[in-house]
């Protein structure tokens, strides 16, 4: 299965695709990690990235996607993955696809998660995250056990700065404009699905799984 989830910020493409990657036993693919991965190893690409990001510029398409290549390569790969977040525009869409067919790989199922503003910005403006391993948690949707302490290491939470409700409206009206065709160009290939993300996550996940299996009758729940 290559799987590839996309939706606004907000919509819970990360949380989504770790979990559907877990219940199905493939690698969960976001181009943010890979960036961070490259540059905290300081690889070629990672140095590379890390001199545009210095400059507060925005890492070239050109240098993701390199990076990207590189993941997709992978061993852990051959049988699948699930790719979060990429392509965010037609532009990106098309180089991916691009990418696919020189690797030989094709898409089997794209998955769009479409949230309501209200319920983006409820969301984001609730997010809590840890200053050391990152885990995201919620004021209200997910509390973590002990006030303003991550579960998993101990660390302080912290809510970011731009995590507001102007903030956010900004880069929705950002994503409407980027994405602007990208829709419309995964329907027209077909295997496109677009589910409400304003349900319960576990209803959403239950839905996906669902897709996936109307898509390949075999995938299989790992335990």
């Amino acid at each position: 299965m290559k799987i590839i989830l996309l939706g606004p910020p907000g919509a819970g493409k990360g949380t989504q695709a770790k979990k559907l990657a877990q219940k199905l036993g493939l690698p969960h693919i976001s181009t943010g990690d890979i960036l961070r991965q490259n540059v905290s190893q300081s690889s070629g690409l990672g140095k590379e990235a890390q001199g545009y990001m210095t400059k507060g510029e925005l890492v070239p398409d050109q240098l993701v996607t390199s990076m990207l290549i590189d993941r997709l390569k992978q061993p852990d790969c051959l049988n699948g993955f699930i790719l979060d977040g990429y392509p965010r525009n037609l532009a990106q869409a098309k180089t991916l696809n691009e990418v696919f067919q020189n690797m030989g790989i094709d898409a089997s199922l794209v998955i769009y998660l479409d949230a309501s503003e209200n319920i983006i910005i409820q969301r984001i403006c609730g997010r809590l995250v840890c200053k050391k391993c990152q885990a995201n948690f919620h004021v209200t949707n997910m509390p973590p056990k002990k006030e303003g302490i991550c579960d998993y290491c101990r660390a302080e939470l912290y809510q970011r700065v731009d995590d507001t409700q102007d903030t956010v409206k900004n880069r929705l009206n950002v994503y409407h404009k980027e994405t602007s065709g990208l829709i419309e160009y995964y329907r027209q290939k077909g295997n496109f699905y677009t589910l409400n993300a304003d349900e319960d996550a576990d209803i959403v996940l239950s839905q996906m799984f669902e897709l996936v299996q109307k898509t390949n009758g075999s995938a299989k729940i790992q335990s």
